[in-house]
């Protein structure tokens, strides 16, 4: 089944496939069409390195088309607690993978971002990524090596390096359920804003900035010390410029443990995302996230 990256840790994929492992293989007694459907909960919906459910609990449903097991195409759409309107965003993606043999696979994806127009200027502006992925199989660990980017103004860009090793218990009731285990680790480098601030001291002889000054662009902040137009006041101006630059954002720890048959896919997943950089403008989130998700095959 499709991974999406809506449902995800730095891409990290929240829904998984009814038959996962590390090797891959195509599924050759598969029908041509297939149907999912999903929903779950989630703590924090942290993505690129930021949370774009603003820090709280979410909950989704999703659908997704699956064609010979290599296209997809998913709609969803996001609640969080106490936001109105009721669905704060809704998600869109198109899939295709590819597996060349038992060690390497490909894919490559489009995600669409769009939140509720009363929430733009609370969660975040709508927005369209891409990326594409290798994947490869090393026999004791399986690695995702990541590239994309957001279409914006400002084109940031992302590389992802997921290692993660799966394994599962034996077959039990019939040979139909099995649980399976997916620990990785994932590390996230991308576009950062690095704010610098500045402050500048002048002294005037009013109360006021004169207006041949004009405005000072870039302050952030103006206090003035002296109050009498009589005697010269000191105006501190601090300056905050934002300097771009590409490295290191986070790195996140996962556990996912899952509930397996040929219909139904119930999962829980937990992580710490730790940030690794430090910026008073733009802190990157930190700690803890649980997920719950359940994936049904309707055919």
């Amino acid at each position: 089944m499709l991974t999406i990256t809506a449902f995800s840790y730095s891409q990290n994929n929240a829904i998984n496939s009814v038959q996962k492992t590390d090797t891959i293989s195509p599924a050759s007694k598969e029908p041509p069409h297939t149907m999912f459907t999903g929903a779950g909960y989630g703590t924090n919906m942290i993505y690129l390195g930021s949370t774009i459910s603003g820090n709280q609990p979410f909950s989704y449903s999703a659908f997704t088309y699956g064609f010979r097991s290599e296209f997809y195409a998913t709609a969803s759409a996001i609640h969080l607690s106490n936001v109105d309107p009721f669905l704060a965003f809704y998600l869109g993606s198109i899939n295709y993978n590819h597996v060349f043999n038992s060690w390497f696979d490909i894919s490559t994806g489009v995600y669409r971002y769009e939140v509720a127009p009363a929430l733009a200027d609370t969660l975040f502006s709508s927005f369209t990524y891409g990326d594409f992925t290798l994947g490869i199989d090393w026999r004791l660990i399986y690695t995702r090596l990541s590239a994309g980017i957001l279409l914006s103004e400002d084109n940031l860009s992302y590389f992802q390096i997921r290692n993660s090793r799966y394994f599962q218990t034996p077959e039990f009731l019939k040979k139909k359920v099995n649980i399976s285990f997916d620990p990785y680790i994932n590390l996230l480098l991308g576009s950062l804003y690095k704010s610098e601030t500045t402050t500048e001291t002048f002294i005037t002889t009013s109360l006021t900035t004169p207006m041949w000054r004009g405005a000072i662009q870039g302050n952030s902040n103006t206090t003035k010390t002296s109050n009498t137009s009589a005697v010269p006041a000191t105006t501190s101006t601090s300056n905050t410029a934002f300097a771009r630059s590409f490295g290191l954002m986070e790195v996140d720890f996962g556990l996912p443990v899952a509930l397996n048959s040929d219909r139904f896919t119930i999962e829980v997943e937990a992580s710490y995302v730790l940030p690794l950089y430090n910026d008073s403008f733009f802190p990157g989130p930190r700690g803890f996230v649980l997920m719950f998700s359940g994936i049904f095959r309707i055919f």
